[in-house]
C-alpha cells in the first residue's frame, strides 16, 4: 500500500495537469447537467446525478491505478483484453436483452454494463501492439491489420449498434494513419466505405436506423415520429441563444419535449442552459484535451505510444463531433454518448481508462526527459 502511494504521487507530479484539469473539469460540468436533464424528463435528476457522481469517482481511482500499472503492462495483455471482449460481444448478442431494438447491455447479478464501450479500449491496445509489430506498410500487412479490427466491427452490428460500429472504424483508421499506412491504400479504403453505404442501407441496418438517415435528410418527413427527436434537439440549441436560460431554467428538457435528455442529447440540454457561449467553452476545453492528447503522442519515440494515443484521440474526437453534430441536425442520430457529460457509468470509466493510458505515455516521456 505505501508502494502505491508513493508511485501514485510521483506520477501525479509529472502528469500533464492542463489535461487532467480539462477532464474533471468536463466530467463534473456533466453531473450537473445530468441533473438538470433528468430532473425535467423524470424526476430522478438527483438520482442519476448521484450515481453519475459515483462513476465519475470510481472511475478517477481507475485511470490513477492505470497511471501506475503502466501502458507497457497493458500492452502486454492486449492480445488477451481483446479475446476477452469479443467473448462479451458474443455474449452480448445472444443473452443481451433488447432495448429500444438493440441487444447493448450484459447483466451479472446487480452489475449492469455495455461491452462495446470496453471494446474500444481492448481494439486500441491490440492495434497498437499489432500494428507496430507489423506496419502496414503493404498490402498484406494492412489487409491482416483490417482483419483485426472486422471482427469486432461485425459483432456489434449484430447487435445491432452501428453507432459503436463507426468509432471502432474510426479508431482504427486513425491508428492506421498514424502507423505509416500508404495513403493509397487509406483512399482505397474509404472510397469503399463509401460504395458499401447503399448496400450496408438495404441490407445491414434496421428499419429505425434506415429512417434516421431520412430524417437527418429531411426531419419534417415524419415530424411526429421518426424526425420529432432531430426537431426538438435543434429547438432547444437554438433556444438557448447567446448566453443561455440559465442553469435547470431549460424549457425542452423541462416540461419533456426533448427525448433521451440526459443520454442522447445531453448537448442540446447544455446549450439550452449555457447558450452559444457556453458552447464555445465546452468546445474549447474538447480541443484543449485533444491538443494535449495529441502531443502527447508526438513527442513519444516509442511507436507504439504514437498508435495508441492516435487511437484515443481518434475516439474522442469522432465521439464529440457526432454527438454534437446529431444534436444541431449535421449528423445523423446514431445514439453515441458525448463523452463525459452523457449519462452512463460504462461509457465514462471506459473514457477515463483511455487517458490513463494516455497519461501513461506522458509520464515516461517526461521521466525520458523527451521535451515534455
Amino acid at each position: 500500500m505505501k508502494f502505491f502511494w508513493a508511485s501514485l504521487k510521483e506520477d501525479l507530479a509529472l502528469t500533464d495537469r492542463l489535461m487532467f484539469l480539462c477532464t474533471l473539469t468536463l466530467a463534473l460540468w456533466g453531473v450537473f447537467c445530468i441533473y438538470s436533464a433528468a430532473a425535467g424528463s423524470n424526476g430522478r435528476g438527483l438520482d442519476f446525478a448521484f450515481r453519475q457522481a459515483a462513476w465519475l469517482a470510481f472511475s478517477v481511482f481507475v485511470m490513477l491505478f492505470i497511471m501506475i500499472v503502466g501502458h507497457r503492462k497493458m500492452l502486454e495483455g492486449a492480445y488477451w483484453l481483446y479475446g476477452l471482449a469479443l467473448f462479451l460481444l458474443f455474449l452480448t448478442d445472444i443473452f443481451a436483452p433488447k432495448v429500444n431494438g438493440a441487444q447493448s447491455w450484459l447483466r451479472f447479478g446487480g452489475l449492469q454494463f455495455q461491452p462495446a464501450e470496453f471494446t474500444k479500449i481492448a481494439i486500441i491496445l491490440v492495434m497498437s501492439k499489432f500494428l507496430s509489430r507489423y506496419p502496414p506498410l503493404d498490402f498484406k500487412t494492412f489487409m491482416a491489420g483490417l482483419a483485426v479490427i472486422s471482427l469486432p466491427v461485425l459483432l456489434v452490428l449484430i447487435h445491432p449498434d452501428a453507432g459503436s460500429a463507426l468509432v471502432y472504424l474510426v479508431i482504427s483508421f486513425g491508428m492506421l494513419l498514424a502507423a505509416g499506412t500508404p495513403m493509397k491504400y487509406l483512399g482505397g479504403l474509404i472510397g469503399l466505405g463509401l460504395a458499401a453505404i447503399p448496400l450496408m442501407i438495404v441490407f445491414v441496418l434496421k428499419e429505425y436506423q434506415r429512417n434516421r438517415i431520412l430524417v437527418f435528410i429531411d426531419p419534417m418527413r415524419d415530424p411526429l415520429g421518426a424526425g420529432y427527436n432531430v426537431i426538438q434537439s435543434r429547438i432547444a440549441v437554438g433556444s438557448g441563444g447567446f448566453s443561455g436560460k440559465g442553469f435547470m431554467l431549460g424549457t425542452q428538457s423541462k416540461l419533456k419535449f426533448l427525448p433521451e435528455p440526459h443520454t442522447d442529447f445531453i448537448f442540446s440540454v447544455f446549450s439550452e442552459e449555457f447558450g452559444f457561449i457556453g458552447n464555445m467553452v465546452l468546445i474549447l476545453l474538447f480541443t484543449i484535451l485533444l491538443f494535449r492528447i495529441i502531443l502527447t503522442g508526438i513527442r513519444s519515440r516509442d511507436r507504439r505510444c504514437k498508435i495508441l494515443v492516435a487511437g484515443v484521440a481518434s475516439w474522442l474526437w469522432f465521439q464529440m463531433f457526432e454527438s454534437i453534430g446529431m444534436s444541431i441536425g449535421l449528423m445523423p442520430v446514431t445514439g453515441l454518448p458525448l463523452p463525459f457529460l452523457s449519462y452512463g457509468g460504462s461509457s465514462l470509466l471506459a473514457t477515463f481508462i483511455a487517458l490513463g493510458l494516455v497519461a501513461s505515455v506522458y509520464i515516461e516521456g517526461v521521466n525520458n526527459k523527451r521535451g515534455f
